[in-house]
């Protein structure tokens, strides 16, 4: 699992249409209708803490975790700023530990597609369990193998903003499910020079049929799946889906 390193510095300039504020109203929603209103909550691959303060305006005690030491530098001038008392941790999901237990999970922006292999997923989920409140509850999204295989596999996206630009090339292998992303940045420093960056990010993409069996050897259930963009029923052409998922 690669951690985010030149990209992190220009990570927002180039999400800024991703629909964050969207995105932490249906969770708040969701957590809502199982009365969890408040509390502690973890925000699992939190990045540059975007999601995270959204949750912490809402009133939740939030708690961060991402392996990369450079977007979390960023989430940290996000708190510096907002005032929330957000706790932000350096580790990997695949082996993150917290002090107790806590209402609610998060994960988003595909981060669990981030664990290419299925034994670790699978440790994720217990460790979610684990980590979860008797009630608690646990949302997250992943993209889909239509996705890789048809929306992202073997493309090239380029975007120039005037902070930075960036190309970013997909490859997907639909034997091992693997996307390859290979990122090549340019980015813009106080001298008004570049910075040439280059960066590997690979993500695996798993059926919802095989990650609703993973969550049941971990003991987990889910009680809502729909497609992210649409919010109803997911389909062959869905490309991210979103689990609700309880204790069993």
């Amino acid at each position: 699992m690669d951690a985010y390193t030149g990209f992190a510095e220009v990570y927002d300039l180039f999400m800024d249409q991703v629909p964050y504020e969207k995105w932490s109203g249906r969770i708040i929603q969701i957590l809502s209708a199982y009365g969890i209103r408040d509390g502690l909550v973890l925000d699992l691959g939190c990045g540059t803490g975007s999601m995270t303060e959204l949750l912490a305006g809402a009133g939740y005690d939030m708690i961060g975790v991402d392996a990369s030491e450079e977007m979390l530098e960023l989430a940290y001038e996000k708190r510096a700023e907002s005032g929330h008392d957000i706790l932000y941790l350096l580790q990997d999901m695949r082996e993150f530990e917290l002090y107790g237990t806590v209402r609610a999970i998060v994960s988003v922006c595909d981060s669990l597609n981030y664990i290419t292999e299925e034994e670790e997923l699978l440790h994720v989920f217990r460790l979610v369990r684990n980590y979860l409140d008797p009630d608690g509850v646990f949302f997250f999204d992943m993209n889909t193998i239509y996705k890789y295989s048809e929306m992202l596999g073997e493309t090239t996206i380029a975007e120039n903003r005037e902070e930075g630009s960036f190309i970013w090339e997909n490859y997907y292998d639909p034997e091992e499910q693997l996307n390859q992303y290979d990122l090549t940045l340019y980015i813009r420093d106080e001298d008004d020079r570049y910075t040439r960056f280059e960066e590997t990010h690979i993500q695996k993409a798993y059926a919802l049929e095989r990650v609703l069996e993973l969550l049941q050897q971990a003991g987990m259930k889910a009680e809502q799946i729909f497609d992210s963009d649409t919010g109803k029923e997911v389909t062959d052409t869905t490309g991210k889906f979103c689990i609700t998922a309880r204790k069993a």
